[in-house]
């Protein structure tokens, strides 16, 4: 089983790239946010989810050991694939997931494409005992209704041809106690002198 690899990076696509390793190519499939900053040719590391069933063998890749761990919890929850995994773990930080579950609170999961009420639900009452309590920077994140107004503002800069990175990082140098369309206006301004 594969857990870590290190290699160049030989092609990319939007969802994937292939990763040169001893003139091996190994196809690995990544958050679409840790996609975004990848170049090619770039020498690079992740750690890896191998996913094995009777029809594949896929690799999913993380940069940090933490998402790697939440991804695999994901995964043992009934109803969460490694698609929806990814999707979580594109949607915010490990920490913000982490809080997400152990306040009880599913609203944040729901923003994934194929994850309902009933699974979100389902991943907050298997996980919340498995993933201990908020340690002191976990209790400074943002609250959910600041991190639901900034996956809005997120989605409306991506509507308008942003890229996700592009709008994640210009959202992240604005005070989160602005109202989503305060947000918005921002981020334009600053994207327009870039």
């Amino acid at each position: 089983m594969i857990a870590f690899i290190q290699g160049k990076v030989f092609k990319k696509s939007a969802k994937s790239l292939i990763l040169l390793n001893q003139g091996i190519g190994y196809y690995i499939f990544l958050k679409e946010s840790e996609l975004e900053k990848i170049v090619l040719g770039e020498e690079i590391e992740f750690f890896i989810h191998q996913y094995i069933r009777e029809d594949a063998n896929v690799l999913y890749g993380f940069r940090t050991f933490p998402e790697l761990e939440m991804f695999e919890l994901l995964l043992s929850i009934s109803g969460i694939g490694p698609k929806a995994g990814l999707g979580i773990l594109n949607l915010a930080d490990v920490s913000q997931i982490r809080k997400s579950i152990l306040l009880g609170d599913s609203s944040l999961l729901t923003r994934v494409s194929g994850v309902g009420k009933k699974i979100a639900e389902r991943v907050v009452l298997e996980l919340k005992n498995k993933i201990g309590n908020l340690t002191a920077e976990e209790q400074q994140q943002p609250s959910f209704s600041e991190i639901n107004a900034q996956m809005d503002a997120i989605d409306a800069l991506v509507a308008l041809g942003y890229s996700q990175t592009q709008a994640r990082e210009t959202l992240s140098t604005l005070d989160v106690s602005l109202s989503t369309e305060e947000k918005i206006k921002q981020a334009l301004k600053q994207l327009g002198r870039s």
